[in-house]
């Protein structure tokens, strides 16, 4: 790290450095098998996330409120995944840890506008949850479809204004002596540190995102259960508070994989010393699980969702079962007719 900084002159002070070094994931051990999981993982969350995209895109009964903050998050999830993995397997596998300067300030945008969608959507899923159990006979004149485009478009804005205003304020910066990123990615903290001129406003904007996009969902969404465990200790029957329960079981799974971990390390971070490089290894870590697992979470504890996809399954299963009769139909027909009728069809199946 020292003799990457003594490449540039003392003296030298630019506003735009032509590339920053991320060090994050140096001198880690075992780093080919951590590379490979990551490949994995990101395989996975591609094909998971786009599962579920698919499926509320092709199914009509799921063109509802809830599924589009489902989609929402879907879109998130994958967006993510991509602004981040490629990014640390294409540093590893090309032995290359340098990133330009505009190459750093889109991955930061990227990264932290869907990790802040991520956050907003599930905050969106709970309070569709709070409608549907706390005022069921009025779920459907409150949460219409008019209505949940008009508050998605009112999240992606505000998501983007204020990471916009974030990556803004960064490229304002005049940089000096050190181009070493200390974090796997270009974190805006890690950034704006290596700043010589004053950085006290993007440390006021920091400190305000992680406010707006981790703490007050989060309260928001913890205080929604606490008004619909209300609603619910007004419920007679055991099996209609089973019911309602089950309902919001992904969403609660979701939450708690997305916000437990991330609080966990800011609380960390400020109450005692933990190694930096461990605090890196395990930010990463939970950043790239957590898209992977939000749509298996949701596929394996939505009912709804269960159904479709055994009978996505299930057709897909007797349609190739049909293209086999048909080849062997094929092969063993006389009649021209016949054989031109079932060839269209296996040409179909393989379609």
């Amino acid at each position: 790290m020292n003799s990457l900084n003594s490449t540039l002159p003392l003296n030298t002070t630019f506003v735009s450095p032509p590339f920053f070094f991320l060090t994050g994931l140096n001198n880690m051990r075992h780093a080919k098998y951590y590379y490979v999981f990551l490949s994995f993982i990101f395989v996975v969350s591609v094909l998971g996330n786009s599962f579920v995209m698919f499926i509320i895109y092709t199914e009509r009964s799921f063109h509802t409120p809830k599924y589009m903050a489902v989609f929402n998050l879907a879109v998130a999830d994958l967006g993510e995944s991509t602004a981040l993995i490629p990014n640390l397997i294409a540093m590893f596998l090309f032995d290359s840890q340098y990133i330009s300067f505009d190459a750093c300030m889109a991955n930061m945008f990227f990264v932290f506008f869907f990790t802040c969608l991520q956050s907003l959507s599930l905050t969106l899923m709970a309070y569709d949850r709070l409608v549907a159990i706390c005022l069921p006979l009025r779920y459907h004149a409150v949460i219409t479809m008019q209505a949940m485009a008009v508050i998605l478009t009112v999240v992606w804005a505000y998501d983007s204004v204020l990471i916009i205003l974030m990556v803004a304020l960064i490229t304002r910066l005049s940089f000096c002596k050190s181009i070493v990123v200390k974090s796997y990615f270009c974190r805006d903290e890690s950034i704006y540190s290596l700043a010589c001129s004053d950085n006290s406003m993007n440390h006021v904007i920091s400190r305000l995102n992680v406010t707006l996009f981790v703490y007050i969902p989060f309260l928001l969404i913890v205080l929604s259960y606490f008004f619909i465990a209300g609603a619910l200790s007004k419920i007679a029957s055991w099996e209609g508070r089973f019911k309602a329960i089950k309902t919001c079981s992904a969403h609660l799974m979701l939450v708690s994989l997305h916000y437990l971990p991330v609080i966990g390390m800011y609380i960390t971070s400020l109450t005692s010393t933990f190694k930096s490089e461990a605090s890196i290894m395990n930010l990463s870590s939970v950043k790239a699980v957590t898209p992977m697992l939000n749509p298996i979470i949701y596929v394996l504890n939505t009912e709804e969702v269960r159904v479709f996809s055994k009978k996505l399954l299930k057709n897909k299963k007797k349609k190739k079962q049909n293209c086999n009769r048909n080849k062997k139909k094929l092969k063993n027909g006389t009649n021209s007719y016949y054989k031109t009728f079932a060839f269209n069809c296996i040409t179909n199946c393989d379609l």
